[in-house]
């Protein structure tokens, strides 16, 4: 397990608790009260570092490295179920942005997300979860199919943002991401979007326009990232905590702006502490969606949907 910096007394207490517990097996010593003071003492402190995250560190546990990604979700949620399809029938096939169809529960839906790598060779392989143009109109494909059978549709995101490169520039990035929000705004079948990671500028919008969108607890949803903020404003990326505080990027934030729907909790230090609970609040969450929104006609759906976004953005002076 790897840990981070404001993580670290917990690394320590968890070294010491190894550590009293060897010393019990290898010898005659009675430590259990020592080993039961230790663990509360644990308990205690990841209560305390937890139950009070800045924005800034949310952002790092959203970035975990033994974070769960997009596919292990699908893996977890549809198992064997799930069939992967692969390209936009224009260039080629986006191996950052993943799509398939796949059941949850008992119904079927079409899947789409954003996939990082777990090492330095699938992160390459991966782009880091950055797409490119084809990953969008790949995404768009599906989704279209989808509707073509009325199949709802789910959304993972996770992603620094969409792939800033000259060659996707020239491939229509921006047109790529505009067509998605477009017609996913009028799309004919339920979509749930579930932020599961980062959620970053245009590359998580590309994908997010949804009937349900929701956050996991520790994640984040804005137009830049700290540290682009940073460099953009202060010239350099030393103010990223203060940039956190200031763009409202937690799930709180944006449930109480009304920009999410909901907030999917996770177990106590993240979801990679306990990735079966965090997939099963997941998939709680995907099903309660689905059930409310199955019933409206096309109609309602599309009309609910366009209200929804066009009140975003309103206030009072």
């Amino acid at each position: 397990m790897e840990y981070l910096d404001f993580e670290l007394p917990i690394k320590e207490l968890e070294d010491q608790l190894d550590k009293c517990q060897i010393i019990g097996q290898e010898s005659n010593v009675d430590v259990t009260d020592t080993c039961k003071q230790i663990e509360k003492k644990l308990e205690e402190t990841k209560k305390k570092i937890y139950k009070n995250l800045t924005a800034w560190q949310r952002v790092q546990l959203s970035r975990h490295p033994n974070r769960p990604y997009t596919m292990d979700y699908v893996r977890a949620l549809c198992g064997e179920t799930f069939l992967e399809l692969f390209g936009d029938r224009a260039f080629k096939d986006d191996k950052a942005m993943i799509g398939g169809l796949g059941k949850i529960g008992d119904k079927s839906f079409m899947i789409i997300g954003q996939q990082k790598g777990y090492n330095t060779k699938t992160r390459q392989y991966r782009n880091f979860g950055m797409a490119n143009p084809e990953g969008y109109r790949k995404a768009l494909r599906l989704m279209k199919m989808a509707e073509k059978f009325n199949i709802p549709v789910v959304s993972f995101i996770d992603t620094p943002g969409a792939y800033p490169g000259l060659e996707a520039e020239e491939r229509g990035q921006g047109e790529a991401i505009a067509r998605n929000i477009f017609e996913m705004i009028r799309l004919k079948v339920p979509v749930i979007a579930i932020i599961v990671g980062e959620g970053a500028s245009g590359g998580a919008l590309g994908i997010g326009v949804g009937d349900k969108v929701y956050m996991m607890e520790n994640t984040w949803y804005s137009v830049i990232s700290p540290e682009s903020c940073s460099s953009i404003l202060w010239k350099s990326w030393d103010y990223k905590e203060q940039a956190a505080e200031a763009l409202k990027l937690t799930s709180t934030d944006m449930k109480k702006q009304k920009l999410v729907d909901d907030v999917i909790p996770e177990p106590l230090g993240g979801a990679h502490f306990d990735r079966e609970t965090a997939f099963k609040n997941v998939q709680e969450y995907i099903l309660k969606g689905y059930d409310e929104l199955k019933d409206l006609s096309t109609e309602k759906l599309i009309a609910k949907r366009m209200d929804k976004y066009s009140k975003m953005g309103e206030f009072k002076e």
